[in-house]
């Protein structure tokens, strides 16, 4: 049986990162660095210049994981992009990344919308390809330029989100590498965290920013996080006490702290990026499990807990052995 195996981490983040105390100055904001580091736990994120799109920022990711893989674009057979914020209503972010990339023997790329979760998804389908026999190298991608979609008058969100992208090759392997995933939706709370707004006859209809019930979307994060892995877990026939790492969606400090504290785990086997990056929506959990590798914190071997949640509502899970 085929099993699939991650065998390469990359990541790009744009421009230098901004701090609170710039994006208050530029935006005139009614807030300070204390008030937000206290809410959010965020400190810096990065924005794209005008003109980058979310394929450029993939395109970067792909190559330091191809790279880091040990492989040439065009032994890519599937690419997958998760994304909220692609460059085009279509093509897909997936082709023209694929076009980015060299990638010219004709094999699969497209999108996946599922907001925060949308890494999660992406990983779980890219499995189930390998599994089944029909792809060999996949680039599974999260890539994100949410500062586009941003209402900066909006002090309750346009503090919390940065752009970003993380990628991952996943290779066929002889030996399990995802032990186990769950991907969940429930489409009754679309109105908590939503951009609630579309184009109609090449003009926007309805509101084109984020817009976030903080509170609610809080209190739904820290529940089905905690269930989604434990269901992970139980799959694979794992207990909690064998996870070494737990990479959560970098939302807000105090949603990772509250899921961890609901597990049981540990707070020095939860990575924390959130303070440097911001929220990069489905780039998050592959820009964290970037970072966490090249810094020599995730070792071959380590099993892994990936976990996300976001607009939908979806959530969504994966353990693995790295």
């Amino acid at each position: 049986m085929n099993h699939a195996k991650i065998t390469g981490t990359g990541s790009y983040l744009p421009g230098e990162p901004i701090s609170n105390a710039a994006l208050i100055a530029a935006h005139q904001l009614e807030s300070n660095d204390d008030w937000i580091v206290d809410r959010t736990g965020i400190r810096f994120r990065y924005l794209a210049p005008a003109g980058v799109a979310s394929s450029d920022l993939a395109a970067e990711a792909c190559r330091r994981a191809l790279e880091a893989a040990g492989r040439r674009p065009d032994e890519v057979d599937l690419i997958i992009v998760a994304t909220s914020t692609p460059d085009y209503i279509f093509p897909s972010t997936a082709a023209i990344l694929q076009s980015k990339l060299g990638v010219a023997n004709n094999s699969p790329a497209f999108d996946v919308q599922a907001v925060c979760t949308g890494f999660a998804y992406a990983l779980s389908i890219a499995e189930k390809f390998i599994r089944a026999g029909d792809t060999r190298c996949a680039l599974v991608v999260g890539a994100e330029v949410f500062s586009r979609i941003l209402d900066w008058k909006d002090r309750g969100t346009c503090v919390l989100f940065g752009d970003g992208a993380g990628a991952v090759v996943l290779e066929a392997s002889d030996t399990p590498g995802i032990l186990s995933s769950a991907l969940h939706a429930d489409g009754s709370h679309h109105g908590i965290l939503s951009v609630p707004g579309h184009l109609c006859g090449g003009l926007p209809i309805g509101d084109p920013f984020l817009r976030m019930d903080g509170q609610a979307v809080f209190k739904f994060a820290v529940r089905v996080l905690a269930e989604v892995a434990h269901e992970v877990l139980e799959i694979a026939g794992k207990t909690i006490e064998q996870v070494d790492w737990l990479i959560p969606h970098q939302a807000n400090v105090r949603i990772i702290q509250a899921t961890g504290k609901k597990l049981g785990l540990p707070a020095e086997k939860c990575i924390v990026t959130v303070d440097r990056h911001g929220n990069t929506s489905a780039a998050s959990i592959p820009l964290a499990l970037d970072e966490a590798v090249r810094a020599g914190t995730i070792q071959r071997g380590d099993t892994i807990l990936l976990e996300g949640v976001g607009g939908g509502f979806t959530w969504g899970a994966s353990l693995l052995t790295f």
